[in-house]
C-alpha cells in the first residue's frame, strides 16, 4: 500500500515536471532572438521600463513615425523628462512634444492599467508595445486583458546578454527565464480565472507613495 502511494507520488511529480517542461519550451518559442521592426504603424507606442535600451528603442520608433505619441510607463519618481533628454539628446524634440510619463505603474499589471487609461483618453485604437523579449509574453497577457478593444503590436527588445551567448549556457539568464516563466504562468491563470468571473486578485489601489494619476506630458527644459 505504501509502495503504491510512493509510486503514485513519483508519477504525479514526473507528470508535473513534464507539463512544466513542455510549458517552458512553449514559453521560449515565443521569445524573439532578433529585433524586428513593426509591420505597420499604430496610434501610439508604450514602453515598459526595466530593461536595457527599451526606452531608446521606443523613442527611435516614435522618431521613425511608427506612432503619434509615446507613453513611458513605470518611470522612477526621481527621473523626469530632463533625465531622459540627457540620455537621448538626439531625441530631445520628440521627448518635448510627444512623450508622456507614467510614474504610477509599479509592475506589469499596473503598466497595463495605466496604458489602458492613456490609450482610452487619447482615443487610440492601436498601440505598439515595447519591452524585453523575455517580458513580452506576460506583458501581452496583461495588456490584452486590460484593454481587449486595443490592437496590440509587439516590438521585442533583445538585450546584449541574449545576443552574446545562448541562454542555456548562462546561469543568470536561465534563472531570469525561469522566474519570468513562473510569473507568466501566474498571470495566465489569474487572467483566465478572471474571464470566468473568478477574480482572485482584483486590481487595487497602488501602495502608499505611488498614487495613481494621469500620465504627464514630458516637458524637457
Amino acid at each position: 500500500m505504501v509502495r503504491r502511494g510512493v509510486a503514485g507520488m513519483v508519477a504525479a511529480l514526473a507528470l508535473g515536471f513534464l507539463v512544466a517542461a513542455i510549458g517552458f519550451i512553449g514559453f521560449l518559442s515565443q521569445l524573439r532572438g532578433a529585433e524586428i521592426k513593426p509591420e505597420r504603424q499604430a496610434d501610439g507606442i508604450v514602453v515598459l521600463t526595466g530593461g536595457s535600451s527599451r526606452v531608446s528603442d521606443a523613442v527611435e520608433l516614435l522618431a521613425s513615425g511608427y506612432g503619434r505619441r509615446l507613453l513611458i510607463s513605470g518611470v522612477h519618481p526621481t527621473n523626469d523628462a530632463n533625465d531622459i533628454s540627457r540620455s537621448l539628446p538626439e531625441a530631445r524634440s520628440f521627448i518635448a512634444c510627444c512623450v508622456d510619463l507614467d510614474y504610477s505603474a509599479i509592475n506589469t499589471r499596473s503598466n497595463a492599467a495605466q496604458t489602458r487609461r492613456w490609450a482610452h483618453e487619447r482615443g487610440f485604437k492601436s498601440v505598439i508595445v515595447v519591452t524585453s523579449n523575455y517580458h513580452m509574453p506576460r506583458a501581452i497577457v496583461e495588456l490584452s486583458h486590460a484593454m481587449p478593444d486595443i490592437d496590440l503590436i509587439p516590438y521585442a527588445v533583445v538585450g546584449e546578454r541574449w545576443r552574446d551567448e545562448p541562454w542555456w549556457t548562462s546561469g543568470p539568464t536561465l534563472r531570469l527565464l525561469l522566474s519570468e516563466y513562473a510569473k507568466y504562468v501566474a498571470a495566465e491563470v489569474r487572467v483566465r480565472l478572471a474571464d470566468l468571473g473568478l477574480d482572485l486578485a482584483p486590481e487595487g489601489e497602488p501602495p502608499s507613495g505611488a498614487l495613481a494619476h494621469r500620465p504627464a506630458t514630458a516637458q524637457a527644459n
